[in-house]
């Protein structure tokens, strides 16, 4: 199989790993931007796809490749939407995913279990070029709860908290393939893959 080579515009290694297992059965060989000493450029945007074109107008540009990149986070109502598109510096820059998941659960602390509705959105998106003035633009979004007591050890970022009450069990404790049939970013890659297919 001739496979096509895309970019993609992270240097967040589970990223990589999670968009890598799903695109395994695709046509499409993705390269993570470290391989090409992209330096990163600061996320100004205002929403997540503000952002995602930011990081993939920056990849294009220092390797005259296709990009996908992603923005994504997550948002609890009781927060109005926060942390948002600052989850991966809720708290502060250069956090950690511990930090940020530190500052979540003393932020949700005092609301009660039934208010604590949340979502993981992930904006996608795809440009053959640095100034591709048409971008592929995806999204997808899931619907949780989150909860003060971290659970699991598989995922990353704020998936110990995040709550999947059809599963009854956090993000973090569900296996891989299944995380990747209900995720944000397992639907955000589903619905590009299918644009992708459907350019000649």
């Amino acid at each position: 199989m001739k496979y096509k080579k895309i970019v993609l515009a992270t240097n967040n290694l589970n990223k990589v790993r999670e968009i890598n297992e799903l695109f395994q059965e695709s046509i499409y060989k993705i390269i993570p931007q470290s391989e090409f000493k992209v330096t990163e450029v600061e996320e100004t945007g205002k929403t997540f796809t503000e952002n995602a074109l930011i990081k993939a107008r920056n990849a294009a540009k220092y390797t005259d490749l296709p990009v996908i990149a992603d923005d994504s986070g997550i948002e609890v109502d009781a927060l109005d939407g926060r942390p948002g598109i600052f989850s991966a510096r809720y708290s502060g820059i250069g956090a950690t995913d511990k930090d940020n998941l530190t500052k979540l659960i003393k932020d949700i602390k005092h609301i009660d279990r039934k208010n604590c509705q949340a979502k993981f959105i992930c904006a996608m998106v795809y440009i053959a070029y640095e100034n591709d003035p048409n971008p592929i633009i995806v999204e997808g979004i899931w619907k949780g709860y989150v909860i003060t007591k971290p659970r699991g050890v598989n995922g990353f970022g704020y998936d110990p908290i995040f709550y999947v009450p059809e599963y009854e069990c956090t993000s973090a404790e569900l296996d891989r393939k299944k995380k990747n049939q209900l995720s944000h970013r397992g639907q955000a890659i589903r619905k590009l893959t299918k644009k992708l297919n459907e350019i000649k």
